[in-house]
C-alpha cells in the first residue's frame, strides 16, 4: 500500500512558479519523497496521485530524458514512480500510468465512460448478417471460438459460454484505464477507453478506441504509425503497423498485421499474418497468411492457410445479400487470381488453382489439387501428398511460432498425418472406389460434388491415400514399441494394449486442436449440465492436446485391428513384421515421390532467366549461386536421410521382434 500525502505550501508555490496549476491543490497527492524539480507546465484536476522521479530514459541516438511530468493536463490520474509524460496536446483523464512508462506527444488519452475495454464486443464472424457472433474477451482461444461459431445448434452450450464471457467482461468494467509498467507511447493521436499491458510500444498510432492490449515483458505488443483500432483485443506478442485498420476484431498471440491491411468483424488466432490485403467476417485459425494487396478473404473459416495474390471469394448471389459462408480446412493454399464461390468446403491441404463457380465440397478428398479447366472444376485427389511444398510447410510452421508468452492460448497440433487427416483419406478411398463401382472402372471422367475427376487421377488418388494411411499406422505402431523392452509376443501385445477407449471414433480439428469428437462431446455436455469456468474449459483443451499421442494410439490400434482382422491380443509376429515392412515401403515410396517433386525445382524450366547474358555454362553457374546445387540442397539431403533413418528404424524393430518369435 503506497502512502500518499498532500503537497506542502512550499511545494505548491514552487509548482506554481514552474507554470503548474490545479482546480484544487488538496486533491493532488504525492509520495513522501516527491520532488517538484521534474514537474512543469501541468494542470491538475480531479484527484491526482504522483510518485517519484528518479529514472533517466535513454532514447535512440543517445538522447537522455529525466522522468517527470511536463506540458500536460491530468484529470483523475495515478502516476506511478519513474514515469515520463510530456507534450499532451489535450489531456490524460482517468488513467493509472504504470511505473517506468514513457508518454510523449500524444493528442488525448481518456476513459470517458464505463468501459469493458473491448471485452464482450460481438464479432459477426463467418456470416456478415449475423447468427454466428462471437463475444471476444482477453483470453479467447481458437477451439473455444470454433465451438461458439459452428455449434449454434447446441443452444445451451452457446448460451452458457456467452454468459461466462459476459460475466468476465462485466468484471473488467471500469471508469478508469490502465497503462502498464515500462510502456512507451509516442507520437500518437487519440487513445480512448483502452487498457494497455506492460512493455507495450505505441509509436505513431492514429486512433485506438475501446480495446485491450495484452502485452507483457515476455511478449510485448507493438502498435505502429497510422494504425486505427476500434472495438478490439490485441493478444501478447502482436505487431500492428503501417496504417493498418482493425475494427471489431480479436488478434491472437504472435500475429502480425501491417502494410495497410484492413480487417473488419474477424477473428485472427496464433501466428496469423495479414499484409496489404483485406479481411471481412473471417475466422482466421492459426497460421492464416495473406501477403498481397489484391487479396480479399471474406466470410470464410481458414487455418494453416496461404492466400495467393488476387485470391477472392464471394458470399452472395445478388439475391438475399451476403448470407453464404465457406470453409477451407487446414493447410489449404490458393494460387494467384483464384476464386471460390461460397458456399463451398475445401478439403485439408488442398491447392486451389483458377476460378470455381460451383459449390464444391472436397472435404472427404484431402491433399488434392482443385484446378479450373475450361470453366469446370477438376479435382486431382491426394496429389499434394507428394508435393515438396506440403512437407516444407509442415516443417516450417513449428519454426515460425512467434508466441513468446508463457501461457499459450491456442493448442496447436502440427502433425501432417494424424487421425483427423487419415480418417479423411480412408473416407477418400471409399469415395473413389464407390465412384469406380457405380460409374465403371473405364469411365474417362467421374463427377463428384460439382467436381470432375479424371480416371487416372482417381486411380492415383487411391494409391497415394493408401501409402499415407499405411505410413501413419506404421508410425503409430513403431512409436508405441520404440525404446521398450519385450522378450515374448505376449509382452508385445501387452504394450500394444490401452487402458481405455479414449480416442476411438471420429476426430475433429478445432482450428488447430486435433481431438477425438467424443472428448469434445463430453466437454459440451459438461458445459450444458453443470457449473464450469472459462479457465476450466481452457484446461480441458490443454489436457486434450497433452493427451494427443495416447488418443492417437487408441485410434490407430483399432484401425490396425481392422487391417489385421483380429484383436490386438491375437496379433502374431508375422502380422507385426508385415505391417513394419509395409510401413517401410510406404515411407520410401512417399519420400521418393517428394524427392522427384523437389527435383523439378532444378530442371531446365526453372533455369529460365538465369545467366541472362551468358552461355549455358554461365546459366548453370548463375543458377547454382542463387538456388544452390540439387544434390547439396538441405531439404533434399533431409529427404534422403529420412529414408535411411526410417529404414533403419523399421529394421531394428523387426530384429527385436525376431527374438520373440524365436523364444
Amino acid at each position: 500500500m503506497i502512502n500518499y500525502r498532500q503537497l506542502t505550501e512550499k511545494e505548491i508555490a514552487t509548482l506554481t512558479v514552474y507554470g503548474c496549476s490545479a482546480d484544487d491543490w488538496k486533491k493532488v497527492m504525492v509520495v513522501e519523497n516527491f520532488s517538484t524539480d521534474f514537474v512543469c507546465n501541468v494542470h491538475f484536476s480531479g484527484k491526482v496521485f504522483i510518485g517519484t522521479f528518479q529514472k533517466v530514459f535513454e532514447l535512440a541516438g543517445g538522447v537522455k530524458k529525466h522522468a517527470g511530468i511536463y506540458n500536460c493536463l491530468l484529470h483523475n490520474c495515478t502516476i506511478e514512480n519513474n514515469v515520463f509524460i510530456d507534450k499532451i496536446n489535450n489531456y490524460i483523464a482517468n488513467y493509472t500510468i504504470g511505473e517506468g512508462s514513457y508518454i510523449e506527444n500524444v493528442n488525448i488519452m481518456v476513459v470517458d465512460t464505463l468501459s469493458t475495454f473491448g471485452n464482450g464486443v460481438k464479432v459477426p464472424v463467418l456470416n456478415e448478417r449475423g447468427g454466428r457472433e462471437v463475444p471476444i474477451f482477453d483470453y479467447l482461444s481458437a477451439p473455444l471460438a470454433y465451438i461458439l461459431t459452428l455449434y449454434r445448434h447446441r443452444t445451451d452450450v452457446i448460451q452458457n459460454i456467452q454468459n461466462l464471457i459476459y460475466s468476465y467482461a462485466a468484471e473488467q468494467q471500469s471508469d478508469k484505464g490502465v497503462v502498464g509498467k515500462n510502456v512507451q507511447i509516442v507520437n500518437c493521436g487519440s487513445i480512448k477507453n483502452v487498457r494497455i499491458g506492460d512493455y507495450a510500444r505505441l509509436e505513431g498510432a492514429s486512433l485506438l478506441e475501446n480495446g485491450t492490449i495484452i502485452s507483457n515483458v515476455a511478449a510485448p505488443v507493438f502498435v505502429g504509425s497510422g494504425v486505427k483500432c476500434t472495438d478490439f483485443i490485441l493478444s501478447s506478442g502482436v505487431s500492428v503497423t503501417d496504417s493498418t485498420i482493425i475494427s471489431r476484431c480479436f488478434i491472437g498471440q504472435g500475429c502480425e498485421m501491417g502494410k495497410h491491411y484492413s480487417a473488419l468483424d474477424s477473428l485472427f488466432f496464433s501466428n496469423c499474418q495479414g499484409l496489404h490485403g483485406e479481411a471481412t467476417a473471417i475466422f482466421a485459425g492459426p497460421y492464416t497468411v495473406t501477403h498481397h494487396k489484391s487479396t480479399l478473404l471474406i466470410a470464410g473459416m481458414f487455418s494453416f492457410f496461404n492466400a495467393g495474390s488476387g485470391s477472392n471469394q464471394s458470399n452472395h448471389m445478388y439475391k438475399l445479400g451476403p448470407i453464404h459462408q465457406g470453409i477451407a480446412e487446414r493447410g489449404v493454399k490458393t494460387t494467384s487470381d483464384s476464386y471460390l464461390l461460397w458456399p463451398a468446403k475445401i478439403g485439408a491441404f488442398t491447392l486451389v488453382m483458377g476460378r470455381h463457380y460451383k459449390h464444391s465440397d472436397t472435404s472427404d478428398l484431402p491433399f488434392s489439387y482443385l484446378i479450373e479447366n475450361a470453366n469446370e472444376s477438376f479435382l486431382v485427389p491426394g496429389v499434394n501428398l507428394r508435393s515438396v511444398g506440403t512437407i516444407r510447410d509442415a516443417q516450417k510452421w513449428p519454426k515460425r511460432d512467434n508466441r513468446k508468452d508463457n501461457k499459450k492460448l491456442d493448442q496447436i497440433n502440427f502433425n501432417l498425418l494424424n487421425p483427423y487427416t487419415i480418417q479423411k483419406m480412408m473416407k477418400g478411398v471409399e469415395v473413389l472406389q464407390d465412384l469406380q463401382s457405380t460409374s465403371g472402372i473405364s469411365k474417362d471422367i467421374y463427377t463428384y460434388k460439382n467436381c470432375n475427376i479424371k480416371n487416372s487421377s482417381l486411380k492415383n488418388g487411391i494409391e497415394l491415400y493408401n501409402i499415407a494411411i499405411y505410413k501413419f499406422l506404421g508410425n503409430s505402431l513403431i512409436n508405441r514399441l520404440k525404446e521398450t523392452q519385450f522378450t515374448s509376443i505376449e509382452q508385445v501385445r501387452e504394450q500394444l494394449n490401452t487402458d481405455n477407449n479414449k480416442g476411438l471414433g471420429e476426430w475433429i480439428d478445432l482450428s488447430g486442436l486435433i481431438a477425438p469428437k467424443n472428448e469434445i462431446e463430453f466437454l459440451l455436455k459438461e458445459i450444458e449440465s453443470k457449473p464450469i469456468s472459462l479457465d476450466d474449459i481452457q484446461s480441458k483443451f490443454e489436457i486434450m492436446h497433452k493427451e494427443y499421442y495416447q488418443y492417437e494410439w487408441t485410434w490407430a490400434r483399432q484401425k490396425l485391428e481392422e487391417y489385421w482382422g483380429k484383436n490386438i491380443n491375437q496379433v502374431s509376429y508375422d502380422d507385426l513384421v508385415k505391417m513394419v515392412e509395409l510401413w517401410k515401403k510406404s515411407v520410401v515410396k512417399l519420400d521418393q515421390l517428394i524427392y522427384n517433386d523437389a527435383k523439378k525445382e532444378f530442371d531446365l524450366n526453372s533455369k529460365i532467366g538465369f545467366g541472362v547474358d551468358g552461355n549455358e555454362e554461365q546459366k548453370q553457374l548463375d543458377f547454382e549461386n542463387v538456388r544452390g546445387n540439387f544434390d547439396l540442397n538441405p531439404f533434399v539431403l533431409e529427404v534422403l536421410n529420412h529414408i535411411k533413418i526410417k529404414t533403419e528404424l523399421g529394421d531394428e524393430l523387426i530384429k527385436r521382434l525376431e527374438l520373440t518369435h524365436k523364444s
